[in-house]
């Protein structure tokens, strides 16, 4: 659903609904024990125009450092009451939740508390990104979520959620997929699209920046 912050708009003149055309799993994906390549890109069947409801989202390049405590958003249809009795609800209405980036080693301290894994192990990997919001009560619980920063006028996608406890203990951090280490693949699979035809490459997105105003969590 594009141009709507409601999960289900109704009487909407600028809603679109896009059937989705394919789902390309990143190929080193894991997800038993350890979380890995936590990342997939939809192909929708029909391109998209863009308007001041949905404008598409920065992806950062490969060499992009995102310093600590930089300011992010992340966004989602999750359940926002901690403890939820249905893990299963999802919000009406699309939500946001200041967060801020946290040092990967303090991440992985942090999880390795609540781990048996030793130490040496590490639980928080290059290619993930922690954000945190220092104990507000709140639960993102949307796998795949955006986590947005404004860096310099431009908002880049820093990473999309993989897994988080912060419905378990509020001052755990969600752990992300850190996107400048699949930038290099998102682009190889968009001009593998863009060798199938204009429309294809024009429907691959990975994710899209809704400018509605959204509900503060």
């Amino acid at each position: 659903m594009l141009s709507s912050s409601k999960l289900q708009p109704e009487g909407s003149s600028w809603a679109l609904k896009i059937p989705v055309a394919d789902i390309i799993v990143h190929p080193k994906y894991w997800g038993r024990n350890f979380i890995r390549s936590d990342i997939a890109l939809l192909r929708l069947e029909a391109s998209v125009t863009f308007n001041k409801y949905a404008q598409p989202i920065c992806l950062p390049e490969q060499g992009f450092n995102l310093k600590v405590g930089t300011q992010c958003w992340v966004s989602g249809w999750g359940k926002t009451k901690q403890h939820s009795s249905d893990n299963l609800t999802w919000t009406p209405e699309l939500r946001e939740a200041e967060v801020f980036i946290l040092d990967n080693k303090k991440c992985d301290h942090i999880f390795h508390k609540m781990s048996f894994y030793p130490r040496v192990i590490p639980l928080i990997r290059r290619n993930m990104l922690c954000a945190t919001n220092y104990g507000e009560n709140v639960c993102f619980g949307h796998p795949g979520g955006s986590l947005a920063c404004e860096i310099d006028g431009r908002w880049i996608l820093a990473g999309v959620l993989s897994w988080e406890k912060a419905c378990i203990k509020p001052q755990n951090p969600g752990v992300y997929t850190r996107l400048t280490k699949y930038t290099r693949w998102i682009k190889e699979q968009v001009n593998h699209a863009a060798l199938l035809g204009p429309c294809q490459a024009s429907c691959l997105l990975s994710l899209l920046w809704l400018l509605q105003p959204l509900v503060d969590l």
